[in-house]
C-alpha cells in the first residue's frame, strides 16, 4: 500500500472517500474494490464511534490498498494518539483558527524532538509492541500524515503561516464552513469563496505544500485542480448510498409512482 504522504510527494492527485455515519467494513471494502480511490478519511468531528470500529475500518481499507486518516477537533491530545494507534495513517484537524493551533496539532501527532506525543508501542502503528521504541518514534514522525482544515476566516488570515509549519503535510479547504464563515453560506462560487481558495492555493504554492478540498461538483473539482489542488474528497458514505438509490430509481423510473 502506498501512503498518502508518498503519493502526494509524487505529485499525484488523490481521490479519497469519507466515512462518517455509515462506518462499516463491507462498505469500505466495496469502495476499494471498485477501484480509483487511494484513501478514506473517517469523520470523528461530526460523529463518535468506538476505537474498535475505527480499527476494523482501517483494517478494511488496508485490505484494499487504501490509506486512511481521521478528521477530529483540535482539542484533545489523547484522541489524536488513539486514532494513530488504531491504525489510521494520519489526522486532519477541523475548525482550526490559528497557526498556533495548527502547531499544537502537529506536536500532538509527533514524538520528540518534533512533538510531545506519548510513546506507546502497543497499537497497530508499532505492530503491537514488536517495533523497538527508537525505530518506532523515528518512523512515526516521518510517516504520520497531518492535515489542517482551513474553514474559518481566522484560519484563512493565517493560512500562509499554517502552510509554513514543519509537519503540516496538507492544507484542506472546507467549502461549506468557509462559505458560512464568509457570510455567503452555500454560495460556493461567490467571489469571496474563490478569493479564499486562491489565498489557500497561493500559500501552499509558496511553501510547496499540497492542498485538498471537498468539491461541490465536477466543474468545481476541475477548477481546484487547475489551482494546484492535490486531494479531492469526492465520495462520502451517505452521498454514495443516495447516489445509488437515485440511480436505481432512474433506471426503473416507469415503475416508480
Amino acid at each position: 500500500m502506498q501512503s498518502i504522504k508518498h503519493r502526494l510527494a509524487q505529485g499525484e492527485v488523490l481521490m479519497v472517500a469519507a466515512a462518517g455515519r455509515i462506518v462499516h467494513h463491507n462498505l469500505l471494502q466495496m469502495i476499494g474494490m471498485h477501484g480509483g480511490f487511494q484513501a478514506v478519511w473517517f469523520d470523528l468531528e461530526h460523529m463518535s464511534y468506538s476505537t474498535e470500529r475505527l480499527e476494523i475500518g482501517t483494517l478494511a481499507c488496508r485490505s484494499q490498498g487504501m490509506d486512511t486518516f481521521v478528521r477530529l477537533a483540535p482539542t484533545d491530545y489523547a484522541a489524536i494518539t488513539r486514532v494513530l494507534e488504531a491504525g489510521a495513517g494520519g489526522v486532519m484537524a477541523a475548525q482550526v483558527r490559528s497557526a498556533a493551533e495548527a502547531e499544537q496539532v502537529v506536536r500532538w501527532a509527533k514524538f520528540f524532538p518534533r512533538g510531545c506525543r506519548g510513546l506507546n508501542t502497543a497499537g497497530y502503528d508499532a505492530r503491537f509492541a514488536t517495533v523497538p521504541l527508537a525505530k518506532f518514534a523515528e518512523q512515526a514522525n516521518r510517516e504520520t500524515f497531518v492535515a489542517i482544515q482551513i474553514e474559518t476566516t481566522e484560519a484563512l488570515a493565517e493560512v500562509d503561516q499554517i502552510a509554513a509549519i514543519d509537519g503540516v503535510d496538507l492544507v484542506f479547504l472546507g467549502p461549506a464552513d468557509m462559505s458560512q464563515s464568509l457570510g455567503v453560506t452555500g454560495d460556493f462560487m461567490n467571489p469571496k469563496c474563490i478569493e479564499a481558495m486562491d489565498q489557500i492555493s497561493a500559500a501552499c504554492a509558496n511553501h510547496k505544500k499540497p492542498w485538498g478540498v471537498v468539491p461541490v461538483n465536477p466543474d468545481y473539482a476541475a477548477m481546484c485542480v487547475e489551482k494546484g489542488c492535490k486531494m479531492l474528497s469526492v465520495g462520502a458514505d451517505v452521498r454514495i448510498i443516495n447516489a445509488g438509490i437515485e440511480a436505481v430509481k432512474k433506471n426503473y423510473a416507469k415503475f416508480f409512482v
